[in-house]
Parts: structure tokens; C-alpha cells; sequence
């Protein structure tokens, strides 16, 4: 993978990419550090607490990747195909519009078989495709049904794992520890009480040191409590981790060992929801914004966009097609009728439009898959977007080798501004996050130590 195309994926503050960076390669280390330095002052406590965070952080980062993708794979092989169903018709085809729905869908699409123009495969692709949308209208309520389980299993699934499982499993190896210890302690004291003169220690002092220093006490069993469902149906991956860690955030609330255990997990969830979700959406926008109007750049594109060549060139001869206008109608017929377009194949590439390739390695000879729905306000978008760009481009040159200079120059920044908005938010999410609730902690506690883990 290019280093072009990994900025693309780090820059999609859309994706799960820049998540997954921000998770495993800054914020759990930084975490497991600082974890360590604030509680340092008493070693055994800063043993336990950087050995929960370990466990903590690495086993609740393995379902929190891993269990959204594996929980509908399971239940579309399982349940929905099994059924009958193809899980990629989406349900908000239901709602039909002039530009699609259900009924237009198969209606709009049996004519395009019916012109013959499509080649074989792609014509069986689609007689599939209609057949399903088929299938889904008229059983309506059993497909429902079964995309509700879908999507609720999907978060709540990772949900009770990552907010009570397994805390649940840290919290019970901590206390076996504290006990175990707490146990060779005792046996310590005992031994050296033993151990001593009896003329130095009155028998009934030393009688009652010793079988009150044997005595253990038994912690107190914690019992699982709250009961969470979401019902999220045609959320992205990305939509259903967002969903999936408020999830998480009052199940790590609920199932905390003190009050003050509670109230430093809840100001911490809050802090990461924030900066996980809706800081760095803001940091990409003033970025972005202040690049363009101190520069005269327009940064708006992906940096695969400002890297391709034929796109630059397109615009430097003007050859580039568009839809001529922002509605519906007109930006489907343009897709339909020009699947290999640059505009087509990048609105594929960032999940605008879904589309069915006979040679989907090349990504030529496509048609629009009609089971999948068109967000055509971001389709619009993105569209002005390159509008745009190849506005500014032109005016800074009608040759191919100016409008390079000014893409080049444009990519150049906003890479640094994906880097920048991942650098920045990593931070505040690793250090200044851990930081500012450690200070929190203090005043409300009054001590820095872990309130669950401290006596």
C-alpha cells in the first residue's frame, strides 16, 4: 500500500481506519503508562492497576475491531441467507422516492435488462439483484425482523462482553490477587508473632493477635445489573462502534466496585466519546478551512483524487464529466450511464454509490447494484466538491503542468492535515484525556490511586 493510500485511509474521519490507529498504536500504550505513573506512589496498587489496564485495554480493543464483523457474518449465513434473504438489500429502499425504492428499483432495472445492452454476467447479476429486492417487499416483516436481530446482536453482543464481561474478569482477577496477598501477609504476621519471646508478649495479647491476624475476610460478590439493546438497522461500521462504545460506557459505569470508581469511569467514557467521534470531524474542518483560505488551496479532496493523474488532466482539457445538476434523478442517470467515469469510480471508491463489476479487480464494465441505497445528499456533495477543486485548479492555470502544481500543493496539505488531525486527537485522547481525569479524580477523591482497586 502506498503511503498516499494510507493517508486516505487515516484521513476518512468516517472509517473505523482512524480509530484503529488511535486505539492500538497510541492510546493503549499511553494509557498503560500513565496508568502506571499515577499510581506509582503505592507498587502494589500500580501493579494492579497496569496489569487491569493491560488486560483491560487489549481484550476490549480484540471485540471492539473484531466483533461487529464477526457477529453479522454469522447471523447473514446463519439466519438471513439461510432464510432466503440477501442481507445487502437495504431496508430504506422501503421508503420510495422518484429516484428509488423497492418497485422503481425493479422497474427501472428490468429495463435496463430488457435493453440487452448489459453484457451476460452483469445481466444475471442483476436478474439476481431483482429477484431479492422481490423477495424482500414481499415478505417485509420477516426481513425486518431478522436485520433487527442483526443489528441489535451486533452491538449488543460487543456491548456485554466489552461493559461487563470483561470487567467483570479484571475485577475478579484483582480481587483473587488483593485476597491471595492480603492471605501471605496475614501468615507473615502470624509467623513472626510466633516467633517471638512469649516473656515480651502477654498470652492473651499474642492469643489474640494471632487468630485475629488468621481470620480472612470474604469480598462481597458483585452481581451483573442493567440491561442494554439498541436497535441501530442500516448504521455503517463505523456508526455501530460509535453506538457500540456508548454501550460500553454505561456498562463500565454500572458495573464499577465504588462510587468513585463510577464517577472516574463515567468522566473518562465521556472524554472519549467526544474525542473519538466528534473532535476530530471539528479538527478536519478548521484544518481544512484555514488551509484553504490562508493557501488559495482547495483541500476537500482525498489525496487519491489530487494524486491521479488522469483526474488532473481531465481538468486541465476540460474533459471532465460531471452530472449537470444536484438532483436525484440526474445524478443516478449519470452513474448509470456512465459507469467507467471518473466521477462513478470515485464516488464507488468512498462508498457513495455501490456498484457491481464484471471484473471487479479492474473495476470496469459496472452497474449500480439496485439492492443498495444512494445517500444522494452526499452523492451531491461530493460532487460540488470536485466542482470546486477543478474551478480553483483551472484559474491557477489552463496547462495540465499548472493544475499538477496546484494538486500537488493541495495534497501536500492535506496530508499534513490528516496527519496533523490524527496526531492532535491522539493526543488529546492518550495523554491529555488520562491527565485532565486524573486531576479530576484527585479533587473529587482525593487521591490519585485507582478508587476502584485502593481501600
Amino acid at each position: 500500500m502506498s503511503f498516499t493510500n494510507i493517508i486516505s485511509a487515516v484521513g476518512n474521519t468516517s472509517s473505523v481506519y482512524p480509530l484503529i490507529l488511535r486505539d492500538c498504536g497510541v492510546e493503549i500504550p499511553s494509557k498503560v503508562y500513565l496508568t502506571y505513573q499515577e499510581n506509582k506512589d503505592d507498587k502494589n496498587v500500580a501493579f494492579l492497576a497496569t496489569r487491569e489496564r493491560i488486560i483491560d485495554e487489549y481484550l476490549t480493543s480484540a471485540v471492539w475491531l473484531g466483533g461487529i464483523p464477526l457477529v453479522e457474518w454469522a447471523i447473514n449465513k446463519f439466519m438471513i441467507k439461510k432464510k432466503g434473504f440477501n442481507p445487502d438489500v437495504n431496508l430504506k429502499l422501503f421508503k420510495e422516492s422518484d429516484c428509488q425504492g423497492i418497485d422503481y428499483n425493479v422497474k427501472y432495472f428490468k429495463e435496463r435488462l430488457e435493453k440487452g445492452n448489459l453484457s451476460e454476467k452483469l445481466s444475471k447479476e442483476i436478474s439476481t439483484a431483482i429477484e431479492d429486492l422481490k423477495k424482500v417487499k414481499n415478505n417485509k416483516a420477516v426481513y425486518e425482523k431478522l436485520l433487527s436481530v442483526k443489528f441489535a446482536a451486533a452491538t449488543a453482543i460487543p456491548i456485554a462482553l466489552m461493559g461487563f464481561v470483561i470487567p467483570k474478569m479484571v475485577f475478579g482477577l484483582t480481587a483473587k490477587t488483593k485476597a491471595a496477598q492480603k492471605a501471605k501477609k496475614e501468615k507473615q504476621k502470624a509467623v513472626e508473632l510466633q516467633n517471638k519471646p512469649q516473656s515480651n508478649i502477654p498470652f492473651k495479647a499474642l492469643n489474640k493477635d494471632v487468630f485475629s491476624s488468621m481470620s480472612l475476610t470474604n469480598s462481597s460478590k458483585i452481581a451483573f445489573c442493567g440491561n442494554l439493546s439498541s436497535s441501530v438497522a442500516n448504521f455503517t461500521t463505523y456508526q455501530k462502534m460509535a453506538a457500540i462504545d456508548g454501550g460500553y460506557a454505561l456498562g463500565r459505569v454500572a458495573t464499577s466496585r465504588k462510587k468513585n470508581e463510577a464517577v472516574d469511569i463515567g468522566f473518562k467514557m465521556l472524554g472519549m466519546m467526544f474525542l473519538n467521534y466528534v473532535a476530530p470531524k471539528y479538527i478536519e474542518k478548521v484544518l481544512d478551512f484555514c488551509a484553504n483560505k490562508s493557501l488559495n488551496l482547495d483541500v476537500n479532496l482525498d489525496p487519491l483524487m489530487l494524486a491521479d493523474k488522469e483526474f488532473l488532466g481531465q481538468i486541465a482539457d476540460k474533459s471532465l464529466k460531471l452530472p449537470k445538476t444536484n438532483d436525484g434523478k440526474e445524478l443516478l442517470k449519470f452513474i448509470d450511464e456512465n459507469p467507467d467515469s471518473l466521477f462513478t469510480k470515485y464516488a464507488a471508491k468512498f462508498e457513495k454509490v455501490k456498484m457491481i463489476y464484471e471484473n471487479p479487480k479492474l473495476k470496469k464494465n459496472g452497474i449500480r447494484d439496485p439492492r443498495a441505497y444512494v445517500d444522494i445528499k452526499e452523492l451531491a456533495n461530493f460532487k460540488k466538491s470536485i466542482e470546486d477543486f477543478a474551478s480553483k485548479a483551472s484559474s491557477s492555470g489552463a496547462t495540465f503542468k499548472a493544475v499538477q502544481k496546484f494538486a500537488k500543493k493541495a495534497k501536500v496539505v492535506k496530508s499534513l492535515n490528516i496527519l496533523t488531525n490524527v496526531g492532535l486527537s491522539s493526543f488529546l485522547l492518550a495523554y491529555c484525556l488520562p491527565k485532565v481525569q486524573y486531576v479530576f479524580r484527585e479533587w473529587y477523591t482525593g487521591s490519585k490511586l485507582e478508587p476502584g482497586i485502593v481501600d
